[in-house]
């Protein structure tokens, strides 16, 4: 391709902008990549050449087609950013550094395939590395829009010479293209790259489906084109009699979208009676709703398929009039009618909006993409871990929406499927936590009712009300998942800070300091630093829920604070009326661990000196040791338990979860890395889509136990997890 036809698309957009710099770009990359060659054998600066011919097309600004033109000679050629910057200002070389950042392979982790899922450690290692990738690719966006647009030109071009490389390369490509970028350009808007990028995966995925459908649609053509002529001829005459100057014209669906209907309606080709729409453009938004009453006074209009996208614009900024009606050959024919700017905002998306920011309008540009940079920020704020941000990203931007509205009729999209309680948390966290029902369609319906597109929802709110366990049931969005889980942690921190001080206090006790002294707030803040803790109060917390072992806050503050003090390394040495003892027995006497209440080693634990069975260890806070320590106190001996190199007890544990697929091998996985052994494990699935899973598993201290319970706490849909054993509060570790 010349790049003159770059330059002539681009004086078009731009008439009073300078082409010189577009031109020298265009000389840089050629010098930078002479020589290379693509697959198909043709001089590599035919690529950039059409990413820029793309970007020209979408009407983006110069610093974006120089971008375009010089997209890939960072990372293929000797050129530097450093040089970008010189030759051509800062604002380009922040662009082909944001492209450079986003290599391929960035996306690839992100996709879906049929291969088995890695397990354990490596399973982990992944869905860090897919996280991070993610946020790399919304960090991008969210600095400028402009980097993801060059992108989606990018991969476009890609797509259409993908003839060129092997089969497997073309499946694995194809694949990534739909599962990342369609849904990519969807969100951004972007029409004319999102239909391209869907029909060229499926010519490659499913060829023998795309070439039959292509086929019957070439067959049908020139019917469909008689009727649709029939259909413009009769509307330009009204509109012309209505002083209406419009441009009609025919718009084709794309082969992707007519392969779906007929998968999710099982229907047959020959049932789809809506393969071309008509599309009519016009001067006003009054012209739009003028037009709108001469189409439904020339053919009846279809009941509820009637949609105002112009008053209630789409997030993604689309705005048109849809409405469906009987047309001239008796069969269902739709008919979008919006303003030329509309027009190119639906097939342009945000790139259509640079124009407007060049030439002063930024604030409303930048307001029309509140929307996407809000998004990104809830997935950062909500999710916790790797896990919850990959999952957060993956069911709200990759899914299927709803569009509904609010009572002041702005409408809000959700995760297809949302509820009312879905709604009421994308308003605000306080509405969703005070919400007490929702009426949808000036109807009170059940807080788990789906929302279907259109529907006017308002949310219900009384003072007092609060978040039900049950709503993890049935909301879709991971933003309404998250904040529900962040309202019970907050609701059990009080309990949990308190707790975390007990501990620590034991802890203390058993290694023979004075926690008064050692555990100063300046050395508690180190420790809270280290361990990724927000502050002491935080740290505090953490101990009593169990995702901090005591053990570790004081082998942090041994490790961050030598010269203050000196932990011991161990327990102390047996002191008078005290033993020490270790599993397995001490010299003529036999010990056993309880089963009541299954003590471990690292428990603060005393033994029941019984008659005739020896000494039986119980965890302090057994029901069974209570009723001894009021009946025979005398017979109760303070013990010190240290743990043995090899061996191995048994403990239970319970965990309770909501129940979907993958639970048990996201569980298997934790308890694998930990190399704990499971000897017995019991699944009960309830009617409210909870699951109890009672465990019985091997482990050789209380430590490690407390491990294991804090890394099980960090999957997504666990609510509880604890030990089963005869202790006041099942929390204790």
């Amino acid at each position: 391709m010349p790049i003159s036809e770059v330059v002539e698309k681009f004086r078009e957009c731009y008439p009073a902008e300078s082409v010189d710099p577009i031109l020298s770009a265009c000389d840089f990359a050629l010098k930078a990549h002479e020589g290379q060659v693509r697959d198909s054998g043709e001089p590599y600066i035919e690529h950039p050449l059409q990413v820029a011919a793309i970007l020209a097309g979408l009407e983006m600004d110069r610093a974006t087609i120089i971008a375009g033109l010089l997209h890939d000679v960072v990372e293929d050629t000797s050129a530097s950013i450093i040089s970008i910057s010189h030759e051509f200002g800062e604002e380009v070389a922040s662009l082909v550094d944001g492209v450079t950042k986003l290599s391929n392979s960035d996306f690839e982790t992100l996709v879906h395939t049929d291969e088995p899922e890695p397990t354990g450690k490596k399973r982990n290692q992944e869905t860090r590395r897919r996280a991070e990738n993610l946020r790399k690719i919304f960090l991008a966006m969210a600095k400028d829009i402009r980097v993801m647009v060059i992108k989606l030109a990018d991969r476009l071009h890609n797509m259409q010479t993908l003839d060129s490389v092997s089969p497997e390369r073309q499946q694995r490509i194809a694949t990534e293209t739909l599962q990342i970028y369609g849904p990519l350009a969807h969100r951004l808007g972007i029409w004319q790259m999102k239909w391209r990028l869907e029909d060229l995966c499926f010519k490659y995925l499913q060829p023998e489906a795309f070439e039959d459908i292509a086929a019957k649609v070439a067959r049908t053509r020139e019917e469909r084109e008689h009727s649709i002529a029939e259909v413009i001829g009769l509307l330009q005459a009204r509109l012309r009699d209505a002083n209406i100057d419009a441009t009609i014209q025919g718009r084709p669906k794309h082969l992707w979208s007519i392969y779906q209907k007929m998968l999710k309606q099982e229907i047959d080709f020959t049932e789809i009676y809506d393969l071309t729409a008509v599309r009519l453009i016009v001067h006003t938004v009054t012209d739009c709703y003028h037009a709108l009453g001469i189409v439904h006074d020339l053919w009846i209009p279809i009941p509820g398929k009637f949609a105002d996208h112009i008053s209630h614009p789409k997030p993604n900024m689309y705005q048109s009039l849809h409405t469906k009606v009987i047309g001239p050959s008796g069969e269902p024919l739709e008919i979008q009618i919006r303003t030329f700017e509309m027009h190119r905002t639906a097939d342009f998306g945000v790139a259509a909006h640079w124009r407007y920011k060049e030439g002063g309008g930024a604030d409303a540009f930048d307001r029309k993409l509140a929307w996407l940079r809000q998004q990104m920020f809830d997935w950062h704020t909500d999710a916790r871990d790797a896990n919850e941000f990959l999952r957060s990203v993956t069911n709200d931007l990759f899914a299927d929406q709803v569009f509904v509205f609010t009572p002041r009729g702005e409408v809000i999209d959700l995760p297809a499927g949302s509820t009312p309680v879905d709604l009421a948390y994308r308003v605000h966290s306080q509405v969703g936590e005070t919400c007490c029902g929702a009426r949808v369609c000036g109807r009170i319906v059940p807080l788990s009712t789906p929302l279907k597109n259109g529907d006017i929802v308002q949310i219900l709110t009384r003072t007092g009300s609060t978040p039900s366990f049950d709503w993890l049931t049935f909301v879709k969005s991971s933003h309404a998942k998250n904040k529900i889980r962040a309202w019970f942690r907050r609701l059990r921190r009080a309990e949990n800070v308190e707790h975390g001080k007990e501990l620590l206090v034991r802890e203390g006790t058993r290694l023979g300091v004075d926690t008064n002294e050692v555990l100063k707030d300046d050395a508690l803040e180190k420790i809270a630093a280290a361990l990724n803790v927000a502050g002491i109060e935080d740290l505090y917390a953490a101990v009593g829920a169990g995702t901090v072992a005591a053990q570790t806050v004081f082998n942090k503050l041994r490790e961050s604070e030598p010269h203050r003090i000196e932990l011991p390394t161990s327990l102390n040495p047996a002191r008078e009326g005290k033993l020490n003892i270790a599993p397995g027995g001490v010299d003529q006497v036999l010990i056993r661990r309880s089963r009541c209440c299954q003590p471990l080693p690292g428990d603060e634990v005393l033994g029941y000196v019984s008659r005739g069975r020896g000494l039986v260890l119980h965890r302090q806070g057994c029901a069974n040791l209570m009723n001894y320590q009021q009946r025979e106190p005398e017979r109760l001996v303070p013990i010190d338990w240290e743990s043995g190199s090899v061996e191995r007890f048994q403990t239970e544990l319970r965990i309770e979860a909501l129940d979907r697929v993958g639970l048990l091998n996201d569980i298997g996985a934790v308890f694998s890395e930990a190399k704990t052994n499971i000897q017995q494990a019991q699944i009960q699935t309830n009617r409210d889509k909870t699951a109890i899973f009672n465990l019985t598993l091997e482990v050789a201290t209380v430590s490690q136990l407390t491990s294991i319970i804090a890394n099980i706490q960090k999957l997504s849909d666990v609510l509880d997890v604890y030990r089963v054993g005869s202790t006041n509060g099942k929390h204790a570790a």
